[in-house]
């Protein structure tokens, strides 16, 4: 049975994703954009590819699984460019700079994103040759990129996003973190400090840290280790930048370690990549993933999952098969590693749906089993394309030969889910619930969306508890807390992100990330009222539960938030 999109899924479809004819008329609806999609996937089959056409049209169309944003918007059109992430490499002349920016601005015209490690460019000050010039330094050339960023979005179907990365041995860290202190600069840019176990533990000891030029590896001075992790941790209170990527953790967890250090990710961190590399995204809709026993109890329809699981992975091997690689350097390193990441959405309204508060062991636990069963489900699914169509060519420098031949170098990956799961009509990702109703400002340009969970609107309604009083509240207020004679289970079940102790953010973090072999991504959303030094304790508290990064975000911190609460300019509707 075909889902039923919503508004804010149509307006989002007919903005970006629905194909269009030479004047710009929209020339598809929804259920021949899947259609489309699916055709285009599936003749990546040597056999029975009507089968695995009407298999992949069906999990789009009911909602139960969705592929990254390029693979919507171009399979089976000319550009044919499918992959959402991609790392390029950035070097330390002018020539390699600005050939990066050159291939950034062609990823960026086919709807992907990029992530950058710019701690091979030689500081400020640093002499470039045996002339007089000096360096400019790498964030003089982040600001290139985006501008370059912001001309190349005023052509394209959405704004291009990038993963700006220093190392904290980098001479010119200090005003990395600090380059946002002007918030019109760097906005095309998420930033995140690529910091080591050895800086951590000189923060932990209050020890000196030495800072390195890139050139020569000469020591170019020092800094106490806390006054950098103090400056972290006060600039992502203030914009909501920097984050933290764990490096020796992200390498303690590479697959293929043959092929040397992981140093930079896509835009919002979950995929940690080679220098040229590419991945596709899809992820499974959990919310749909509920069946109820003969007794009227919900509980997780294991079967269907598994299924969905086993299709959707085969789906994103196909995508890279079918794929339109825009460069050869590209082309050849996504071949060798065939890495995908197979993720989830709806984890929230899943939760709602069971019975089980987000703040709860009970709710990590089942984090744990969830994403412990997709692994396993995606790595079977995986073996049998390898003993199908042959193991990634790179398989023998991995940690899975000889014992275990898979197609994918990397199964599953957690993402944001922004769009997708806007049409699938579902939550983010695993983030708790934003509010009960608020608006979504930004996602469309010029537009804003107004919205009402329906998940947790059934809720209320079916125990009689929805009424003109409550929902007034919910539109003034964001949720249920607040609301007189509301019972204690019912705001604990659906608390929204703010109510929700940052120990138990990590806590889901963690539970996901142990069976994922790429990353998560995930946000830890702090009220407005947070204290500075608790962001800092968020952060260490990060590293000591082996997550591969970090990212916090402080209501209000940024003009331009995407999810703000209704009364901040008026009320919801719809």
């Amino acid at each position: 049975m075909e889902v039923m999109l919503t508004d804010n899924a149509i307006e989002i479809l007919r903005a970006r994703y629905l194909a269009r004819d030479e004047a710009g008329k929209v020339v598809e609806t929804p259920a021949q954009l899947f259609r489309r999609v699916a055709r285009a996937v599936s003749m990546a089959e040597a056999c029975d590819r009507p089968l695995w056409e009407e298999r992949f049209f069906r999990l789009m169309e009911q909602g139960e699984f969705l592929p990254n944003s390029p693979t919507l918007m171009n399979a089976g059109l000319p550009e044919g460019q499918l992959s959402a992430c991609f790392v390029l490499p950035v070097g330390d002349t002018m020539d390699a700079i600005f050939e990066c920016l050159r291939h950034t601005a062609l990823i960026h015209q086919s709807g992907g994103g990029t992530g950058f490690n710019f701690s091979s460019v030689r500081p400020r000050g640093d002499r470039t040759g045996s002339g007089p010039g000096t360096a400019s330094g790498p964030l003089a050339f982040m600001q290139v990129f985006d501008e370059a960023t912001r001309q190349v979005r005023q052509g394209g179907r959405r704004r291009g996003a990038n993963m700006g990365i220093l190392e904290c041995t980098h001479p010119d860290v200090l005003a990395f973190v600090r380059s946002k202190e002007d918030p019109s600069q760097l906005q095309n840019f998420n930033l995140s400090v690529g910091v080591s176990d050895q800086f951590m533990k000189a923060v932990e000891r209050g020890n000196p840290w030495a800072l390195y030029n890139p050139r020569d590896g000469k020591q170019w001075g020092e800094l106490p280790a806390r006054e950098l992790w103090g400056a972290i941790g006060q600039q992502a209170w203030k914009r909501g930048d920097p984050g933290l990527l764990f490096l020796d953790t992200i390498n303690a967890g590479n697959t293929v370690p043959s092929l040397g250090r992981l140093q930079a990710t896509n835009p919002c961190g979950e995929l940690p990549l080679y220098p040229y590399e590419s991945c596709n995204l899809g992820s499974v809709n959990l919310r749909g993933m509920v069946r109820k026993d003969l007794q009227g109890h919900p509980g997780v329809d294991w079967e269907r999952l598994g299924a969905t699981v086993r299709t959707g992975l085969r789906f994103l091997d196909n995508v890279i098969s079918v794929n339109r690689f825009l460069l050869p350097q590209v082309r050849e390193v996504t071949l060798a590693n065939r890495k995908v990441g197979l993720g989830v959405m709806g984890w929230a309204e899943l939760l709602i749906e069971l019975g089980i508060p987000y703040a709860s062991e009970q709710a990590v636990d089942l984090a744990r089993n969830v994403m412990g069963f997709i692994r396993e489900c995606s790595y079977e699914a995986s073996e049998e394309l390898a003993r199908e169509r042959g193991p990634f060519p790179n398989w023998p420098g991995s940690v899975f030969y000889p014992k275990r031949p898979l197609r994918n170098a990397t199964c599953n990956s957690v993402a944001p889910t922004g769009s997708i799961s806007v049409i699938a009509g579902t939550s983010y990702s695993i983030e708790p619930l934003y509010a009960l109703a608020f608006k979504r400002v930004g996602i469309l340009e010029g537009e804003t969306q107004w919205e009402t969970n329906q998940v947790a609107y059934r809720w209320l309604l079916e125990r009689g508890l929805w009424t003109p009083d409550l929902e007034q509240h919910l539109r003034d207020n964001g949720g249920v807390s607040g609301y007189q004679g509301m019972a204690t289970g019912v705001r604990e079940l659906l608390a929204t992100a703010h109510e929700i102790p940052w120990e138990y953010h990590l806590a889901h973090q963690q539970a996901f990330q142990e069976h994922t072999d790429n990353a998560v991504s995930k946000t830890v959303n702090l009220p407005r009222e947070t204290p500075e030094s608790m962001v800092s304790e968020v952060y260490w508290r990060a590293w000591e539960l082996g997550l591969k990064g970090i990212t916090v975000y402080r209501d209000g911190s940024r003009e331009g938030q995407v999810l703000q609460h209704c009364s901040r300019s008026g009320p919801c509707e719809g």
